[in-house]
């Protein structure tokens, strides 16, 4: 009883430190409340969206912001921007944040076991790297998407294979330098099994730059999977998705601006938001940034 007495004010104040630290850093208060503001409008979009987001009312086509019951108006179709906008949440986190994750699992997973095992394997991982890395990101992803067709799924799975590579070079360079460590020959010594040092000793440490560069990757997810659906690569019409509202507006650009430019400044505030939270990442991760500040 009394352990679990002085526990308590222990974990107060570690949990007051994380939050003075987490306040204190301008870039990543920002990023979150961003970031929050869109998770919220995602999950709640059913009891948030004032209209139907498929609803077509051809009397009421371009209606400018703020004009009758439209806040951010109505596009080509007549449909409330708003309600698009707010129901698109959805798909724009999930095709930001899905493909990193698997990306970041199969890519930490093969470079982890390159930058371990070495030999012929690292070879041959690298050569295949190098050759995906000879194509610009947003060419070998529309080349995927249009050979698996329109869609999310294939946009998801196009982002998936452009973004392994990344991630395993990352970890497999960590990896590098960490099994030559001290440490490592002990537990080498000691007779642990391959698979224990992988797991125990070199995964912990390859974590904080991988989740750092996810972070940061997740922001460039959110620009190209809105150019992959601004091409007709992504979700079909009518679905409620950003980049494909920011295509069907631009026929209208120069006599209904905002039903362009409205879907376009989301994707760039969801974008600086992931931004924003891997930049104040790699600073508080950074023992370089943290000597400076200190």
């Amino acid at each position: 009883m009394t352990a679990i007495t002085q526990a308590a004010p222990v974990t107060k104040r570690v949990s007051s430190a994380l939050l003075k630290r987490v306040l204190s850093n301008a870039s990543l208060t920002v990023g979150l409340a961003i970031i929050a503001i869109i998770i919220v409008l995602a999950l709640f979009a059913d009891w948030i969206a004032p209209f139907d987001p498929l609803h077509v009312g051809p009397l009421a086509r371009y209606q400018s912001p703020f004009s009758g019951w439209h806040i951010l108006g109505t596009d080509e179709l007549g449909r409330d921007i708003l309600s698009r906008l707010i129901y698109g949440a959805r798909f724009a986190l999930l095709v930001a944040i899905l493909p990193t994750v698997i990306a970041l699992l199969i890519g930490g997973a093969i470079g982890l076991s390159a930058g371990y095992i070495g030999g012929v394997w690292d070879s041959v991982v690298m050569r295949v790297f190098d050759v995906m890395f000879a194509f610009p990101g947003i060419l070998l992803a529309l080349g995927i998407s249009a050979a698996l067709g329109p869609g999310l799924s294939s946009m998801i799975i196009a982002m998936i294979v452009v973004t392994i590579p990344a991630f395993g070079r990352i970890v497999r360079g960590v990896a590098l330098g960490i099994k030559e460590e001290l440490y490592i020959e002990a537990a080498r010594t000691l007779g642990y099994s391959h698979t224990r040092i992988a797991l125990r000793h070199i995964l912990p440490n390859v974590l904080g730059p991988a989740v750092v560069y996810g972070t940061l990757q997740t922001g460039r997810n959110v620009i190209l999977s809105a150019s992959l659906s601004f091409l007709g690569l992504g979700p079909q019409p009518p679905t409620p998705e950003w980049g494909q509202m920011l295509s069907s507006g631009r026929t209208a650009i120069a006599t209904a601006a905002h039903v362009a430019t409205i879907p376009g400044l989301a994707i760039v505030f969801l974008a600086v938001g992931f931004n924003l939270i891997g930049d104040a990442a790699r600073d508080m991760l950074d023992p370089r940034f943290t000597k400076d500040r200190s």
